[in-house]
C-alpha cells in the first residue's frame, strides 16, 4: 500500500450516494516521547509502520447526522459530523471504519481512525482539508499523535500541533512484543509527568540527537535514542520486560529498543539491510516468546 494518506473515490458530493476514501497508517509507539523544558511542552516522535485503517463515507442527503461502524467508533463519527458541519453541507451518511491497528495498545490507532474519517469525509465533499485545520478538529476532540503528517514528525500531542518535520529514515522491522491489557490514551496524558529538570534538559538533547539522526539516515543513533527513551520512560508507564527486551537486543545486536510510551508494546528494531537480518528476526522472535504470547511482525514506512 502507498504511504500516502488520502485516497478520494467518487462522485461529486451534489450526486446522491457520493463517496470519499481515505487511509492513515498507524505507529509502533515513538522513537522518543516526553517533556521539554519550556512549560507545557510535552512532545513525541513518531515511527509510522506498515498499518492501517481505512475509511469509507457515504453521503446521504437528507440523512440526520452519521452512523458509524463498528458503532463504538464514536470519535470517528463527531469528527465527521464537524467537518461536514464546518463544510456547510446539509447531509449525514455513513462512516466505515476498516484497519489492521490493534487498539489500546499505542499504535495510534485512534488518531489513525480520526484522520482517516475527517479526510474521507472531506473527499466525498470535494472539499480540501489542510493540516491546520485537521489539528483544529482533532483538539477539540483529544490528544493526537502526529499521524496527519508523513514520515517522521515531532509533534505535540496533547496541544495537537506540530513541532517540525524531521524526515523519513530507512525501512526496519520491529519485533514487537505485547504485554497485554489495554491504556486509555485520554487518561494516561492526564499523568502527572514525574521528570525533573534534568530529565528536561536530556529530552532537549535527545530530540536534537534524534533529529539529526533522521536528517543522516543514521539508524544506529536513531536506535540509540529510541532505547533511552524508552528507560526513561519507566519512571512513567514502566513495562515489566523491558530489562529482558533490551537484553535481547544486546545478545542479537538489534540498533536498540522502542516503547509504546502509553501502551503495552515494546520493540526490538532491527536493520532490514544490515547483515545476518533474517538470523537476527528469528533469534529475537524466539527471545520475545519466551516473555510473551503474543509477538509480531512490523515493518517501518519510509518516505522517500
Amino acid at each position: 500500500m502507498s504511504s500516502s494518506t488520502t485516497a478520494p473515490v467518487g462522485a461529486p458530493v451534489h450526486g446522491r450516494g457520493a463517496t470519499g476514501v481515505s487511509t492513515c497508517f498507524g505507529t509502533f509507539g515513538e522513537l522518543l516521547q516526553g517533556v521539554l523544558p519550556e512549560p507545557d511542552a510535552d512532545f513525541l516522535v513518531t515511527l509510522p509502520v506498515a498499518r492501517w485503517t481505512m475509511a469509507t463515507f457515504r453521503a446521504v442527503p437528507g440523512a440526520a447526522g452519521v452512523s458509524v461502524r463498528p458503532g463504538h467508533k464514536t470519535k470517528a463519527r463527531r469528527i465527521a459530523e464537524m467537518v461536514l458541519e464546518g463544510a456547510g453541507a446539509r447531509l449525514g451518511g455513513v462512516l466505515t471504519l476498516d484497519g489492521t491497528l490493534p487498539e489500546g495498545k499505542g499504535m495510534a490507532s485512534s488518531s489513525a481512525d480520526l484522520v482517516a474519517a475527517a479526510r474521507a469525509v472531506a473527499n466525498a465533499l470535494g472539499t480540501p482539508l489542510p493540516e491546520a485545520r485537521l489539528e483544529e478538529l482533532l483538539r477539540r476532540i483529544e490528544p493526537t499523535d502526529g499521524v496527519l503528517y508523513p514520515g517522521i514528525v515531532a509533534f505535540d500531542h496533547r496541544r495537537v500541533r506540530l513541532r517540525g518535520l524531521l524526515g523519513s529514515l530507512p525501512t526496519m522491522t520491529v519485533v514487537g512484543l505485547d504485554e497485554g491489557g489495554t491504556v486509555d490514551t485520554v487518561a494516561f496524558n492526564r499523568i502527572a509527568k514525574p521528570f525533573t529538570t534534568a530529565d528536561r534538559q536530556e529530552y532537549a538533547r535527545l530530540l536534537e540527537r534524534l533529529t539529526g539522526a533522521v536528517r543522516r539516515r543514521d539508524l544506529a543513533e536513531a536506535g540509540a535514542v529510541a532505547t533511552r527513551s524508552a528507560e526513561m520512560n519507566q519512571a512513567l508507564w514502566p513495562k515489566r520486560t523491558l530489562p529482558d527486551v533490551l537484553r535481547i537486543g544486546r545478545e542479537v545486536g538489534a540498533l536498540g529498543i522502542v516503547a509504546a510510551h502509553s501502551g503495552t508494546m515494546l520493540g526490538v528494531l532491527l536493520d532490514t539491510a544490515g547483515p545476518g537480518y533474517v538470523e537476527k528476526v528469528a533469534a529475537t522472535v524466539r527471545a520475545c516468546s519466551h516473555l510473551s504470547d503474543d509477538v509480531s511482525l512490523f515493518r517501518s514506512l519510509s518516505f522517500d
